[in-house]
């Protein structure tokens, strides 16, 4: 693996929770927590039989955490049972993983951590990465690395709202071209923590507020799922904004697109001011054989805008990911439950 070597990544003994999900029977919540090869733990949820027909990896948005996924993973255990894996875990820096040095706040560190976690965790395949926003450029990054340092070749990815780089040139994003996060980035480091979080939360506001929150939805989303995404944000450490902003500005995987041999879905929303259609389209061209889904009214945050088309897309590809082995008939013969009931 890339990065720090000073040690292995390695997994706690599992811890199944009691976390019942929403609208299931049983309470499927496994906790655990991988600890990456530079010392950050990293918290998980894993649902579902390790030797499941199709292990599901979601990875969630900037500033966002695991539980953004949770119609989803509500949707497709309706739809797929004990007949699929999923895996959900907060990136570095968020939700309950642990805080890491600033410097690792980049993209091509979370597809470090994304490919240590899959060996950790035994993830044998098929396998389908859905990425968020900055969990979909993770998932992106992850296939640009070499070969040999990719343990699992995904046969089924999903995009949603997200981009292969040029984030400064379209929409908010222009605001990661101006000198602000790198000034921001510099204030951080060098400030003494004590009585520095006011002053530097006033600095950042109008960088992460444009980012996130005022960008997030378009006109179909409930004002609950806008008030709790909007927590989450606000509850993100400071040193967790402030360095990625500089890692999203950085971040470019144009080149890899054409070399993703994945069954490909993505999926925009016309609102998005974060990432505008114009980077869909760009990953469209650019993945050989991918589809695009189009939502006009929708904006970035489509998992809770449009969550049954997320969720189909994901279905689509664990269909298409099995038919080559012998699981694919124990898939297609699992009971199929009313996605909107599901909902």
């Amino acid at each position: 693996m890339s990065g720090n070597n000073a040690m292995a990544p390695q997994t706690s003994p599992s811890r199944c929770s009691n976390r019942r999900v929403p609208g299931t029977r049983r309470s499927l919540a496994c906790n655990r927590t991988v600890t990456t090869s530079d010392g950050v733990p990293l918290s998980v949820y894993d649902w579902g039989p390790h030797a499941a027909g199709h292990t599901v990896v979601l990875l969630h948005g900037f500033c966002l955490d695991k539980d953004s996924w949770n119609i989803q993973v509500t949707q497709l255990i309706h739809r797929w049972g004990s007949n699929i894996r999923i895996i959900s875990y907060d990136h570095r820096g968020h939700g309950d993983s642990g805080n890491a040095p600033m410097d690792t706040y980049r993209i091509d560190r979370l597809a470090d951590d994304l490919a240590e976690l899959l060996v950790a965790l035994g993830v044998t395949g098929p396998l389908t990465l859905v990425g968020h926003s900055m969990g979909g450029m993770t998932a992106l990054a992850y296939l640009g690395r070499p070969a040999s340092k990719r343990p699992i070749e995904p046969e089924g990815l999903v995009l949603v709202a997200t981009a292969a780089g040029k984030l400064g040139s379209h929409g908010l994003g222009r605001l990661l071209g101006t000198p602000a996060p790198s000034m921001l980035y510099r204030l951080v480091q060098r400030m003494p923590r004590e009585g520095a979080d006011e002053v530097l939360q006033f600095l950042a506001r109008p960088v992460c507020a444009a980012l996130t929150r005022h960008g997030g939805y378009g006109e179909t989303a409930p004002k609950s799922l806008v008030d709790a995404s909007a927590a989450t944000i606000n509850a993100t450490p400071l040193t967790t904004k402030v360095g990625f902003l500089r890692g999203l500005k950085d971040y470019d995987h144009y080149q890899t697109l054409s070399s993703i041999t994945a069954k490909t879905t993505i999926i925009s929303g016309g609102a998005d001011k974060l990432t505008p259609t114009c980077h869909a389209r760009g990953l469209a061209d650019g993945i050989p054989g991918a589809t695009l889904i189009y939502r006009p009214n929708a904006g970035h945050s489509l998992l809770h805008e449009v969550p049954q088309v997320v969720t189909g897309a994901i279905s689509s590809a664990i269909v298409a990911g099995s038919h080559s082995g012998a699981r694919a008939s124990a898939l297609e013969e699992s009971p199929v439950e009313d996605e909107e009931r599901a909902s």
